[in-house]
């Protein structure tokens, strides 16, 4: 899973980048500061493993991960090349979603790029950015279909319809993501990367002390609003608290949550709202060389699971042996959940659960 950090300049895209990765990308109060895109991957944190790893005692514990990507400032005029903005547009198709950061706090001493804090204007600054870059992209494809109707192909036709279709909700200003799409038609449009296809999760970057979301905070109230209206989910986060908690070790880090009355690090908030917005689950493998979390789409059937292990596990696919994470925690043990009936033999229909510790038999 790839996911591109996103914002105009100053609202904390590198300060959140720095504390979700440690990776040190550079961090200061003007724009522009993130000229190259900075990418740090990250473990996703999974007790499970633990435990697991606790039963099995493995060679190594593999977690899943997720691939960051802080990409730099967009400003009004970025489709015409304006700041970084082809490289910024360039950068944001290769992921899978957006997190786009909004400023929801006051400092004078962090300058606004607009001179002023408005997080509804400060999204369709971007928002309208990103719908005439698509545009540009759909004009160009609409061109070149209608040349290849000459051929006389049917499927030129089809494709001209829904590329028009297209084009003219982009004109309308809005973004690919609030059509509607049958599922064949879905494979269609996701072939053409378009930017605001992509989902989005937005991230209020609130100020130390507006941490508790209960407090009054009219930018904050303003921005949930504008995500209501779209459909989008928004997750509460100072990126300054996060730059501390990263410096911490784990046990400091727990007490200094508790101390904060927060039950989880604004990472881990944003893990679990990016897999939800993607639609992923992991299942589980386990044994003496290695237990590891694999990530997968929901409603994945299990020989395509298997697929993310090694291609042959899904093209010899026998069978999958299943058994649900809480049932082995409960019995202690692989051999005692069997001896119980708690592992199930699933075969090539079987729709993938979060948290199955699975063996897959093949042959090949």
């Amino acid at each position: 899973m790839k996911l591109g950090i996103v914002g105009l300049p100053n609202v904390g895209k590198s300060t959140l980048f720095n504390a979700i990765t440690k990776a040190g990308a550079e961090s200061a109060n003007y724009p522009f500061c993130t000229i190259e895109p900075n990418v740090g991957i990250v473990a996703v944190p999974d007790e499970r493993l633990d435990k697991l790893s606790e039963m099995y005692k493995p060679e190594k514990t593999t977690p899943t991960s997720i691939e960051f990507v802080d990409i730099a400032g967009l400003v009004k005029g970025a489709s015409k090349g304006e700041g970084l903005g082809n490289k910024f547009l360039s950068h944001i198709r290769e992921v899978d979603a957006i997190i786009h950061v909004v400023r929801c706090f006051e400092d004078g001493n962090i300058i606004h790029v607009d001179g002023s804090i408005g997080p509804s204007r400060d999204i369709e600054t971007i928002e309208m950015e990103l719908i005439l870059a698509d545009m540009e992209v759909m004009e160009r494809r609409v061109d070149r279909t209608r040349k290849m109707l000459k051929t006389g192909d049917k499927k030129y036709q089809i494709e001209l319809e829904l590329y028009e279709k297209i084009l003219k909700s982009l004109e309308e200003g809005k973004a690919v993501r609030s059509m509607e799409f049958d599922i064949d038609t879905k494979k269609l449009v996701d072939q053409l990367f378009l930017i605001t296809a992509k989902p989005v999760l937005y991230a209020a970057n609130v100020s130390e002390d507006g941490i508790h979301s209960e407090e009054s905070n009219a930018l904050l109230d303003e921005l949930f609003e504008h995500a209501k209206k779209e459909g989008s989910e928004v997750m509460v986060i100072c990126a300054k608290i996060e730059e501390e908690i990263a410096q911490l070790e784990l046990e400091e880090r727990d007490e200094f949550l508790k101390e904060l009355g927060v039950s989880e690090s604004g990472l881990d908030k944003l893990i679990k709202s990016s897999y939800k917005l993607l639609g992923l689950i992991s299942f589980l493998t386990a044994g003496p060389q290695e237990v590891r979390a694999w990530t997968i789409v929901k409603n994945t059937k299990a020989p395509q699971a298997a697929g993310k292990i090694h291609t042959d596990f899904e093209r010899g696919f026998i069978r999958a042996e299943i058994v649900a994470y809480k049932d082995l925690m409960e019995c202690g043990s692989y051999n005692l959940a069997k001896e119980k009936g708690l592992v199930r033999s699933e075969g090539k229909e079987y729709i993938m659960q979060d948290g199955d510790v699975t063996l897959f038999r093949f042959n090949v």
